[in-house]
């Protein structure tokens, strides 16, 4: 009962902490909360949680904020993900549902997931060496030309013109639109682009040069969305809003948020998809120096079966985890849902 105690009094601390600013007292905990002990047996808790590692004291004779380590202890076992009620949830899937394409739904997911946390907010874009090709589809236009349209599982749709040396005939684009679906449907973007080769020996002679130019155009088309990855970033002003938390390190934080590199390793790896909990490292859990009052929460978005990139928020370790986790993963949820759906 005194570790449970000892955990409840920990909760109540944080949960304070957060919503107050100012460090957190023994008197307070019984004013506000009902931990059913008298005072003395809350300072006695709280010195031991302190000797832990797990509360500090900033100053003489004022009461107890959380450490890193303490917010670990309530993410891992005293967080309880808050439930989104069903406006928000709403409001959420009804703004990326109006999305036009990928890089709308990504426009959209930083500024909801900003708007929603009071965070910055971070999104990757779908990483499309992981996406496969959903149709390929040739259509004749006028003259000796086509038109090739390939739609990934990411939701891209990406479509070029195709000069060729003389007008096909309807019954060639037929056999060679059948050929390509059937070498790259379901094939992830760089194996389709490979298949793509053999198909240039399958075919009559005569053919061939009419073939060449259309499958090496889809190959080239295929091959270039490997581009490198790209990072959508919203709600920087936010932090404008933290106030103390980040008095002596907005600059690092800044300049972390204009590096690439240093936002796909906050990122970290989508080990995790829709439906799971959303990943928290808290202060020197972020890999990276300038960053140890934050603390980055994400998960990673796509399908059941596959996860194509990640989005998350960075904010003050004194953050809403509870809140802030229902937010990352509701709007990877909808996400994946919408490019599953697109």
């Amino acid at each position: 009962m005194s570790e449970e105690r000892r955990l409840d009094v920990l909760r109540a601390i944080v949960e304070d902490y957060v919503a107050t600013q100012e460090p957190v007292g023994s008197r307070a905990l019984v004013d506000r909360h009902h931990l059913g002990v008298s005072p003395a047996t809350i300072r006695n808790d709280m010195a031991a949680l302190e000797d832990e590692g797990y509360i500090t004291q900033p100053h003489t004779s004022a009461g107890r904020i959380p450490t890193d380590k303490g917010y670990r202890m309530f993410v891992d076992r005293l967080a309880t993900v808050k439930a989104m009620s069903p406006a928000e949830r709403r409001a959420i899937e009804t703004f990326l549902a109006e999305a036009l394409d990928v890089d709308d739904v990504v426009r959209r997911s930083v500024k909801v997931l900003a708007q929603l946390t009071n965070q910055v907010a971070i999104v990757q874009y779908p990483s499309l060496t992981r996406s496969t090709v959903r149709h390929v589809e040739v259509v004749a236009l006028d003259g000796a030309r086509v038109l090739l349209v390939v739609i990934t599982s990411s939701g891209r749709v990406e479509q070029r013109i195709v000069e060729l040396v003389e007008t096909p005939s309807e019954e060639l684009l037929s056999d060679l639109r059948g050929r390509l679906v059937r070498a790259t449907v379901g094939q992830r973007l760089p194996e389709a682009a490979l298949r793509l080769a053999e198909l240039i020996d399958g075919v009559e002679p005569g053919d061939r040069p009419i073939v060449t130019s259309i499958v090496t155009t889809l190959s080239h088309t295929l091959s270039g969305e490997r581009s490198e990855e790209r990072i959508a970033v919203g709600g920087t002003a936010n932090l404008a809003r933290f106030g103390a938390d980040f008095d002596t390190a907005i600059r690092p934080v800044l300049e972390a948020l204009e590096e690439q590199v240093v936002l796909l390793k906050l990122l970290g790896e989508a080990t995790r998809g829709p439906g799971d909990a959303a990943q928290v490292r808290i202060g020197m859990e972020t890999g990276h120096d300038g960053l140890s009052g934050t603390a980055v929460v994400s998960s990673g978005y796509g399908s059941d079966a596959e996860i194509l990139a990640r989005l998350g928020t960075v904010g003050p370790t004194r953050m809403d985890y509870p809140g802030t986790m229902a937010a990352v993963s509701a709007v990877a949820r909808y996400v994946g849902r919408i490019l599953a759906d697109g």
